[in-house]
């Protein structure tokens, strides 16, 4: 009886392309350009926005005919999303993954798909392209030897606060960065949060626009922020904090 990794061994294949974007319209210059050549090798695109990848694809290849290939959107990766990528797979099919912005799978619904090819033995091929988490720590001034990205923190206040204290705590004893993010339009009340929540003499660093022409990254300490006049709301913006 056959195994199932003679099976696998067997077919052509797959292999499963992880395609950075820009992340932010003015950026294309960060996008590598092998990543054109292996977008020229799928047949099946799976992202996160169809319009904007479209827009983006055609940015770095005005040749490419958009209907040619077929398109499916990732959402949180349903079942059905889940299944004909399965099946696409097993096909020996050559598939592309793209997030919304940056690299896909970080914080990202990709890494459900890619979870698949993994069981599926599929070739996993990540791509370089702009991250702006890693692009953010680069640039902060702070532990890059250890450090936790933590995503989105709570909507409830009571709760925000609570998670804020709890992550500075954290860093204090670990030594630890400590990475988070908020949905754009939040970001000023997030930022009077940590402002209210944390030491004086803990250290943010606030990236916003990363990449773009209008790219700001500092680090401040706590006090010297509330100092700062400043306005991040509807910007893309990553948060970094570390206490000594």
């Amino acid at each position: 009886m056959l195994k199932q990794q003679d099976i696998f061994a067997s077919m052509d294949q797959s292999k499963i392309y992880l395609i950075p974007t820009v992340l932010a319209d003015d950026a294309l210059h960060t996008i590598p350009s092998y990543v054109l050549d292996s977008i020229k090798k799928c047949e099946i695109f799976f992202v996160e926005n169809e319009k904007t990848t479209r827009q983006y694809f055609k940015k770095l290849w005005k040749e490419m005919i958009i209907d040619n290939y077929q398109w499916y959107n990732i959402h949180k990766a349903e079942d059905s999303v889940k299944n004909t990528f399965a099946n696409y797979i097993k096909q020996g099919k050559n598939i592309g993954i793209v997030s919304e912005a940056g690299c896909p799978c970080i914080a990202d619904p990709g890494q459900i798909l890619v979870g698949v090819a993994q069981k599926l033995n599929a070739k996993i091929v990540p791509l370089v392209g702009p991250n702006s988490i890693l692009m953010a720590l680069m640039a902060s001034g702070l532990n890059g030897q250890s450090f936790q990205f933590v995503g989105y923190l709570p909507i409830d206040n009571l709760e925000k606060k609570k998670k804020i204290k709890e992550l500075e705590s954290y860093s204090s004893k670990n030594n630890t960065t400590q990475i988070f993010i908020e949905t754009p339009y939040r970001n000023n009340q997030l930022l009077k949060d940590i402002l209210e929540n944390c030491n004086g003499n803990t250290q943010l660093c606030i990236a916003a626009n990363i990449s773009s022409s209008t790219e700001n990254i500092d680090t401040k300490t706590i006090e010297q922020w509330k100092k700062t006049k400043c306005d991040f709301h509807k910007i893309p913006t990553i948060f970094l904090i570390h206490s000594n």
